[in-house]
């Protein structure tokens, strides 16, 4: 605190108002001595063996006496756990440094960590050698095919082919979760447009009998089967994949990074991705090469963990909606759009803050 350039930082007013960090951060108080005291409790009370620390904004309704006896199991800090889990967020350049405010995200301080980070800060190894995709959204013909609308209205296929989100780097960020979070054994993947209505912490000790991707299937009947999301006239897919394989679904998946990490499926991956380079094996997506490099690696989960369809289909059964852990809003009617579903919508509208500005600069209303 003696040093100049944190007293420019906490007591400056000209660097809270132009410095990037919401101005909470700047706050003095975050640097007080008496705040940082309880740190040093052992030498300021070297006679103690055990002490009871309360914050001078807490009022003692009930004996606390008990909590002297209490089994700590060897721990040196008991404590009330206000919340659970660390999350992490990708965002790309254009709009990192609006939604790396934490507020946004936590506005009641719940999370036990957040981290956002921008995706072009990966370049250290997520670079055009590395991952096809990006390699092939550089060549001439991608770049016609996803950008170009004389393409997209004199080709054949359906102009959602031409949908160049299918190709964008965040959407196959997913398959590099493993070198994102090397640190990490396990993960819950969610989507951008999930809603997480229940407590999913019991799905980090799910037994998934070794299996890497923990999912929901949605094969019902004929659909969803391998064979609507892949082209098994080709004879690289022939032979080697089942049709009928039931498919699953992106948006909540539980990843087992130590599995994902020995069975290569990064690695699959890239090699399915090269050997799409013209379209032939599936069309748009992250799911078809995903069906192929999780192929064997995939766990069911029950579906109360993650329903789906809010995004296009009116006719779900509302009792399923309200029991499910997390509901999801995959299509294209997304609740934040003028074309939302309306009997959904207000499972959004519910959670969001239509007084903040900057959604109301984006026009969500």
């Amino acid at each position: 605190m003696q040093e100049a350039g944190a007293k420019s930082f906490y007591f400056s007013a000209a660097a809270a108002v132009e410095g990037r960090e919401p101005i909470k951060f700047h706050n003095p108080k975050y640097m007080a001595l008496l705040n940082h005291l309880r740190f040093y409790l052992p030498q300021l009370f070297p006679s103690l063996h055990r002490m009871l620390f309360l914050d001078d904004d807490v009022i003692v309704q009930k004996d606390l006496s008990a909590l002297f006896s209490l089994d700590m199991n060897g721990a040196v800090n008991g404590a009330v756990e206000t919340c659970k889990g660390s999350f992490h967020r990708f965002h790309r350049y254009l709009n990192f440094t609006d939604t790396r405010l934490r507020g946004r995200f936590d506005p009641e301080g719940c999370l036990a960590s957040l981290e956002v980070r921008r995706v072009e800060g990966e370049s250290g190894w997520l670079n055009a050698s590395y991952a096809p995709v990006l390699r092939q959204m550089q060549e001439a013909g991608a770049k016609s095919f996803y950008f170009s609308a004389a393409a997209a209205v004199e080709g054949r296929e359906p102009i959602k082919f031409h949908n160049p989100k299918y190709m964008a780097l965040l959407n196959h960020l997913r398959f590099y979760l493993p070198q994102l979070f090397p640190s990490l054994h396990r993960i819950l993947f969610l989507d951008d447009d999930v809603i997480v209505q229940k407590d999913l912490s019991a799905l980090f000790s799910l037994d998934m009998n070794g299996a890497v991707n923990g999912a929901v299937e949605t094969c019902k009947g004929s659909f969803h089967r391998f064979h609507r999301y892949l082209n098994f006239t080709d004879t690289r897919l022939r032979g080697r994949f089942d049709p009928e394989g039931c498919a699953w679904a992106y948006g909540m998946n539980l990843f087992d990074l130590d599995g994902w990490r020995g069975a290569n499926v990064t690695g699959t991956y890239h090699y399915w991705q090269e050997q799409n380079v013209d379209n032939s094996l599936w069309k748009l997506g992250t799911l078809p090469p995903g069906l192929l490099a999780f192929n064997g690696l995939t766990h069911a989960i029950d579906p109360s963990w993650h329903v789906l369809g809010l995004g296009y289909n009116p006719h779900l059964d509302m009792n399923a909606i309200s029991k499910a852990a997390a509901i999801h809003w995959n299509g294209n009617q997304k609740p934040w759009l003028k074309i939302a579903l309306p009997n959904y919508r207000s499972l959004w509208t519910k959670y969001v803050s239509f007084d903040d500005p900057w959604l109301s600069e984006c026009g969500v209303t």
